[in-house]
């Protein structure tokens, strides 16, 4: 037995879910990603998602509507007779048309403990908010913002170093694994689900370039928060006066550093700044148009002795 499942994402993140649930044995007839946006070298040619890539390099079909607001596009949808929509990251929110066109709903697989981080940037909201823990959590999908009943739940220890790329992507094959996991059980009739509890609710709203740059003068601790979450992209920067002109420098990753000092101020020859509280070392950096670079090699290009200020 296997489940027919139409599956609704569009980047990296959402590829290993469908993936396994085509090696699960179940019948994916169709996919459903972002239209070919520009890209590219010069950022001309339309380059299709990397879920679009990857059912392609599977056989299955393939559509990519601007949104379901057309008739013709609900009853494409229905017309698969599909038993259930799976919708890993896919970047619209569905009407109700699409929210009940298929026999048993439509499932998401989110990246939080809901209803801590609904919205957007949840993986970049966790880690700038400290958070110890988060998760994958497979939610049966009902009209408003993360707000449907949670099925399936599986928890990821956030360490004190680990970046947003490094917890993306323990959290994209966690989630794969979960939802082949839920869709066992929802073809079992075995998928018990759980209302979402109405407090601790917060908002993962999608991150603004104005946030981005590096605020010294806070304690050390937010500071590498801050940094984390936002690696790799957009990535957390300062600027610095470099050969007599200022120099945006983005900072990919950081440790908690010791010592005291003025805000922005370097403190040794390891690139330790002082902040409002404590200190902050920073460990791997980039220039504009330049490579990512651990701090040793960044600072034997780059002298930014100790008594810069940034």
């Amino acid at each position: 037995m296997s489940l027919r499942i139409i599956f609704m994402g569009t980047p990296e993140f959402s590829v290993p879910t469908l993936q396994n649930l085509k090696q699960a044995g179940h019948e994916i007839v169709a996919v459903y990603t972002q239209p070919p946006r520009p890209g590219g070298r010069r950022g001309l040619d339309l380059v299709k998602s990397p879920v679009h890539q990857a059912a392609e390099l599977l056989g299955i079909p393939v559509l990519t509507p601007l949104n379901f607001k057309a008739e013709e596009d609900r009853e494409t949808f229905r017309d698969f007779e599909a038993d259930v929509a799976v919708v890993v990251a896919y970047g619209l929110l569905l009407p109700e048309a699409i929210l009940s066109g298929t026999r048993l709903g439509c499932y998401n697989g989110h990246a939080s403990l809901l209803p801590r981080w609904r919205g957007a940037a949840p993986i970049q909201r966790a880690i700038m908010a400290g958070d110890a823990k988060t998760g994958m959590m497979v939610m049966q999908m009902e009209k408003g913002l993360d707000t449907g009943p949670v099925a399936l739940t599986k928890e990821v220890e956030i360490g004190q170093n680990m970046t947003a790329g490094e917890l993306h992507d323990k959290l994209m094959l966690t989630g794969a694994r979960a939802m082949v996991e839920a869709m066992e059980k929802l073809e079992a009739d075995d998928l018990p689900l759980t209302p979402q509890p109405a407090e601790g609710v917060l908002y993962a709203a999608k991150i603004d370039k104005g946030e981005t740059r590096i605020d010294f003068s806070k304690p050390a601790r937010e500071v590498h928060n801050h940094i984390r979450g936002l690696s790799p992209f957009p990535g957390a920067w300062f600027e610095a006066e470099i050969n007599g002109k200022p120099e945006r420098i983005k900072v990919l990753s950081s440790e908690l550093g010791e010592g005291q000092g003025e805000v922005g101020t370097v403190l040794d020859d390891a690139l330790t700044v002082a902040c409002g509280e404590s200190a902050v070392r920073l460990t791997r950096l980039q220039k504009a148009g330049g490579k990512p670079l651990p701090v040793t090699d960044f600072l034997r290009g780059t002298a930014l002795p100790a008594g810069t200020r940034f």
